[in-house]
């Protein structure tokens, strides 16, 4: 049930991402606060969407591929916000246990020469993979840490979308009450204000930041 801004993803890139207007200097599509963004970095990012996604390249707009690098500054923002008493860094098994998922869904069977094939066709490593994967969760993990403890979700906001959400939705004869499906909503609810909650920290960062932006620029941005 959950979700995240990092997770949305996009474009297959057979080698590498087509010309744009603009120069990149040294290879350099954008600096967050005197960090680097490189452009390899940009394109590990657009195949890794591309494959979670498994959307293909002719579908992507530049306004697709411009989301993908704004996420990429929104996780540079949030890594600077992670400090040593915040509990998000990830074990391997944790690792492991995710990227079986990912397998999982692509590959029902274990496969180990088709799911080389697979992220070859992509673009992929196995070790891009699992380093996505890895900051993904941590990012994650930092969002639950700092956001999680400051809301609360009463019972009359849970029956209230029960009422006016969930049962409507239900199939006839579903025997789903209140008693039974109410932690479902209330993480479903509590999600939702932490989504809401997250818009507004990253707005608050990028405000206070220093974004140098060189392959979209844009007035709007800190310079």
């Amino acid at each position: 049930m959950r979700r995240f801004f990092i997770v949305a993803l996009l474009v297959v890139l057979s080698s590498s991402l087509p010309a744009w207007s603009g120069e990149l200097i040294d290879g350099i599509v954008a600096k967050v606060n005197g960090h680097i963004i490189l452009l390899s970095e940009w394109e590990d990012a657009v195949r890794f969407e591309s494959f979670t996604s498994s959307k293909p390249s002719e579908a992507f707009t530049a306004a697709d591929r411009r989301a993908v690098l704004d996420r990429l500054i929104d996780q540079e923002l949030l890594r600077e916000q992670i400090h040593q008493s915040d509990s998000v860094q990830v074990s391997d098994e944790v690792v492991d246990h995710r990227l079986a998922e990912i397998r999982a869904q692509y590959l029902p069977a274990d496969d180990s020469a088709r799911w080389s094939a697979l992220l070859q066709q992509y673009g992929l490593t196995e070790a891009t993979l699992r380093q996505r994967i890895r900051t993904q969760i941590e990012l994650m993990r930092l969002v639950d840490v700092r956001l999680r403890p400051g809301i609360r979700i009463d019972e009359k906001t849970i029956e209230s979308y029960y009422n006016n959400q969930f049962r409507p939705a239900l199939k006839p004869n579903s025997d789903a009450g209140l008693a039974s499906v109410s932690p479902q909503i209330q993480e479903l609810l509590v999600q939702q204000k932490m989504n809401e909650m997250l818009t507004a920290w990253l707005h608050d960062l990028r405000a206070g930041s220093q974004i140098e932006d060189n392959y979209f620029p844009s007035p709007g941005r800190s310079q």
